[in-house]
């Protein structure tokens, strides 16, 4: 609902033009494709005050934009692309230019059938001791949510008082002893680091240092504690003075490696609710929504009170990035709360002059503890806010109403989110954002310390709903293999089922169907000796308004074990042979059964002198006609010395 401006916002400016919309700073720019032959087209709606266009292509590992492809009139509102082959991905900036001096920018990163991700790298999951007792359960589907969908998972646990700078040592004692690790989910009250010298929203009564996430991901340089001197916050947590344990530095001292995002509800007194019971309960919508149980209108809100604002466009950010992933016609501007209280969006953006605990126009924490908002991800820009560990701050907020899961301070600077269109997890988007110098359109204060995601960093956009269950079992007659059953995706547009196994409930599931089966169960004709925990996903061909991809739903897993393994595709089980030294016979035997294998006897110098068949039940040998001397017994790539003496 909307509310009156409570506080002055120095950001306001006489000299904003009444005739320019935030909308004006952005290109709508959406793609459909084609696979025969291979192409891309771009399209945006007609600007009427464009004098030109141009087209820029790139690779996604890359931040130059290089050449441009393409220039267009200011009538054009297409570009097809040709110069493209299926299942690669290409990044596209359109630049406008208009008559009123307004330049407009778009990204989009299009693709013709990308193929299925299955591995994201590692996830650590840092958890404040204080509340992991009370949640137990819901961290440990957590843990299986974020493994299902691609991470290997890894915990550490700290406490609540710890220092801020003790705990980055940790995390990247952690990042360096496993370079795997990419993600990082601060979850609960772990300590908040600060840093710098700032105040990107214009109040100099918060002027020192702000939460700075973002350092926990910079995890190759060192930042200081030795010069910064300011106490003129009001705010006690601002004052920044040397030797306080905030750090100095306003700027990321390098870019980021690791992806960073926090789900913080303490000190929220509006909500009725206590500190893990928020939790708990951002955790069931955060399962719910990996899951498909609440699937939200692939649509997005915009409720800006800023307008063009001197250039700024704040709500630039949620126009720019809403028409790659629905399309121009899918961006609603409309009341934040009012229509969100009934409606659902599966995005939205809100921004006006702010306080702690709102921004004018948008509304309150209060608004937010009052009912639940129907969105999945939002972003929110105001004043005093984006300083979010404050009391019922506005930020943090979203968070603790019951269904929107993500939420950042999007304006100074701008946000990236487009390349979720394309399947990426929100914490890419972050990091890109936190990294971006002038590969994107950033307003001012790019790269400083206070930009930060508020939320679970693994979570992407678009959900498969997954098999709904899952069975293991050694099927009758057999011994050595094992058979996974499992039932359909509700979902209607599931063409097929990729079968996951892995050695440890979260470390990394290796995909052992090469192609997508649509029958149950599955056998699994090599399992691992021991505990095999499998996952199956169920996968779509997803369209968006960017392009098209193999999408996978949440695994669903369980776990068997199994002793009868084949020696020759499992080294864990070994041989011994007796008598050794020996003149008649040996026998071979086993730590684990092997199935029927062949086996052969040489010399040193690889002769063949004996071969045949062995298993449990027949593992004697008979080596009588063998001279004098060192032989070798080898089963696959078993090799075993032993010495006949007649």
């Amino acid at each position: 609902m909307k509310k009156p401006l409570l506080t002055l916002f120095v950001l306001l400016n006489t000299l904003i033009s009444i005739a320019q919309v935030s909308s004006d700073y952005a290109v709508l720019v959406s793609a459909t494709n084609s696979t025969t032959p291979p192409s891309i087209q771009l399209y945006w709606p007609l600007y009427a005050n464009a004098t030109d266009y141009t087209i820029y292509k790139k690779e996604l590992s890359t931040t130059s934009w290089g050449t441009s492809i393409a220039t267009l009139s200011g009538t054009a509102t297409t570009y097809t692309d040709n110069d493209v082959i299926i299942d690669s991905a290409y990044e596209y900036k359109i630049v406008r230019n208009s008559t009123t001096g307004i330049i407009g920018e778009g990204y989009l990163i299009g693709g013709i059938e990308l193929s299925v991700v299955d591995y994201r790298g590692t996830c650590l999951l840092v958890l404040d001791t204080t509340i992991t007792t009370d949640l137990t359960n819901e961290i440990y589907q957590l843990k299986k949510d974020i493994s299902g969908d691609g991470w290997a998972v890894e915990e550490l646990h700290v406490a609540r008082d710890m220092s801020p700078t003790f705990v980055r040592d940790l995390i990247i004692g952690r990042a360096n002893a496993n370079t795997a690790i990419t993600a990082l989910f601060l979850f609960g009250r772990v300590p908040v680091l600060y840093s710098g010298n700032l105040y990107p929203d214009g109040h100099p009564d918060h002027q020192g240092a702000w939460p700075a996430d973002g350092i926990y991901g910079d995890i190759d340089v060192e930042y200081t504690d030795a010069t910064v001197d300011i106490i003129v916050a009001a705010r006690i947590e601002n004052q920044n003075v040397p030797g306080d344990g905030k750090y100095d530095q306003s700027v990321f001292k390098s870019k980021l490696e690791l992806e960073v995002g926090r789900v913080d509800l303490y000190n929220m007194p509006t909500f009725i609710l206590d500190e893990a019971s928020l939790l708990k309960r951002y955790l069931q919508a955060d399962h719910e929504f990996r899951t498909g149980v609440h699937i939200y209108a692939r649509r997005a809100l915009i409720d800006d009170n800023f307008g063009a604002f001197a250039g700024e466009a704040f709500a630039s950010s949620g126009w720019r990035n809403f028409a790659p992933m629905f399309g121009s016609s899918e961006i609603y501007e409309a009341d934040y709360f009012t229509t969100m209280y009934t409606n659902d969006y599966l995005w939205s953006y809100g921004c006006g002059g702010g306080w702690f605990q709102g921004a004018g126009g948008v509304g309150t924490t209060n608004d937010f503890a009052l009912d639940t908002v129907k969105s999945a991800f939002t972003m929110l820009f105001g004043s005093y806010f984006g300083d979010w560990d404050a009391n019922d701050d506005f930020l943090r907020a979203p968070l603790a109403s019951g269904n929107t899961l993500t939420n950042c301070w999007a304006g100074r600077p701008h946000w990236h989110f487009h390349n979720m269109a394309m399947g990426a997890n929100i914490g890419y988007s972050a990091r890109l954002t936190q990294n971006n110098q002038s590969t994107y359109v950033s307003n001012i204060f790019p790269k400083w310390v206070h930009i930060a995601l508020m939320g679970d960093p693994t979570l992407r956009m678009h959900i498969v709903q997954p098999p709904a269950t899952i069975s293991l079992a050694i099927p009758t007659g057999e011994t050595s293999v094992i058979g996974i059953d499992y039932t359909n995706s509700p979902d209607p547009d599931v063409i097929g089922y990729y079968v996951y196994r892995s050695a440890t409930e979260f470390g990394v599931y290796e995909r052992i169907t090469e192609e997508l089966i649509n029958y149950s169960p599955f056998i699994d004709e090599e399992p691992i000796h021991g505990t095999n925990y499998y996952m199956v996903k169920a996968v779509k061909l997803e369209t968006s308004s960017s392009g098209s991809y193999y999408n996978t739903s949440t695994g669903i897993s369980d776990s068997i074990f199994i002793e009868y393994v084949s020696i020759e595709n499992n080294l864990a089980a070994t041989i011994s042979i007796a008598p050794n030294p020996a003149s008649d016979h040996i026998s071979i035997n086993f730590t684990a059964n092997p199935l029927q294998t062949n086996y052969t006897i040489t010399n040193l110098e690889g002769k063949i002198y004996l071969q045949g068949l062995i298993n449990v039940s027949s593992n004697k040998i008979n080596i009588q006609m063998l001279p004098e001397g060192m032989y070798l017994f080898n089963l696959g790539d078993y090799h075993k010395k032993f010495m006949v003496m007649n």
